[in-house]
């Protein structure tokens, strides 16, 4: 499992990943993105995922959080972001430091 990263997301959207040599999974559905997510799981360390399918399958990847690996990326899709992985790093700050780094006021 050293060092290996893949990508689940609509086609168009993860050809430039494999390019770079993460490993494509081409997904039409949320519902594909999470059964390919739980099949390659243990193989993996990191694994990106196209925030369109991420904010389907939340619920999901909050189960993987509490693990080591994989760990899990949401990259915008061709479409761009639709602000689930901004969200998820806001309330990864607040919790860890307490305060909201991006807020005006802090909260």
């Amino acid at each position: 499992m050293k060092g290996k990263t893949a990508i689940i997301g609509d086609g168009e959207s993860i050809l430039v990943f494999k390019a770079v040599g993460v490993e494509p999974f081409s997904v039409k559905s949320a519902g594909e993105a999470e059964k390919i997510l739980d099949e390659i799981s243990k193989d993996y360390k990191i694994i990106f995922i196209t925030d369109d399918f991420a904010a389907e399958i939340d619920d999901k990847i909050k189960r993987y959080t509490a693990k080591s690996y994989p760990i899990i990326v949401s990259v915008p899709s061709k479409a761009g972001s639709n602000g689930y992985g901004e969200k998820v790093l806001t309330d990864a700050m607040e919790k860890a430091l307490g305060i909201n780094l991006f807020s005006a006021n802090g909260k």
